[in-house]
């Protein structure tokens, strides 16, 4: 079985040593890549090729921000923030420069560890069929690539599964349960707020008014709606 490459790059040990544990733990076949620094984990992303990037926001030699900038300028892996930074701000800026999760630490091991595996099913699976429509929307070559008439939006890939989500269920409500599981395999406590994020990013991108939401609506304590007519 091939192993699978998540290459870490966190200051602490002891979150280096409980992530690589839990990830030994729960899996058959994991190969850990552990960078203390950021500049040391570029080069790893590019010499050692890893399926997934784990990586913190508060690192000694650069921002984790400008590190996610520069992972996305030559690769669409999987990037998921682990970080003791809760702020809304700070989370919508990781996912506004392509982080396709974020967890807050403390964390819960069987939280991360099924969120690293729902991350990594995303790519080592064919893609869904991208012929989907819905009013002018539409998917162009991958999860990431979504069109509103003939303007491209890039997404990440958590933007793009929870779109194609909505768009598949268009004009129907489709509950927090269902996307958390759509994304995560599992609603966990915290979904819905992590969905809240998601989604207010995806009206700056998509909404004309984002402060005035017709396109993607939210259905208080049940879940959320595509309006196509918001289109």
């Amino acid at each position: 079985m091939k192993k699978v490459k998540i290459l870490i790059i966190e200051d602490d040990q002891a979150i280096i040593d409980n992530v690589s544990l839990i990830l030994e733990m729960g899996w058959d076949s994991v190969e850990m890549i552990p960078a203390r620094l950021a500049s040391r984990g570029l080069q790893l992303m590019e010499s050692q090729k890893p399926d997934l990037v784990i990586l913190d926001l508060g690192l000694p030699d650069m921002s984790g921000f400008e590190v996610l900038k520069r992972i996305r300028l030559f690769s669409n892996l999987p990037v998921l923030i682990l970080t003791v930074r809760g702020e809304e701000k700070d989370v919508v800026l990781a996912l506004a420069l392509g982080a396709d999760d974020y967890i807050i630490k403390p964390f819960r091991q069987m939280e991360l560890l099924a969120r690293i595996k729902a991350l990594l099913r995303r790519t080592s699976q064919p893609e869904e069929d991208l012929s989907i429509k819905a009013g002018n929307l539409y998917f162009g070559r991958s999860i990431t690539e979504i069109y509103k008439g003939n303007q491209k939006i890039s997404l990440t890939i958590t933007e793009g599964k929870m779109m194609h989500c909505l768009m598949s269920q268009a004009g129907k409500i489709v509950s927090y349960k269902n996307l958390s599981e759509v994304l995560w395999g599992e609603e966990y406590p915290g979904a819905k707020q992590s969905l809240k994020v998601y989604v207010n990013h995806l009206r700056k991108k998509l909404e004309n008014e984002p402060g005035k939401p017709i396109l993607i609506q939210n259905l208080a304590g049940i879940g959320y709606l595509l309006d196509v007519l918001g289109t």
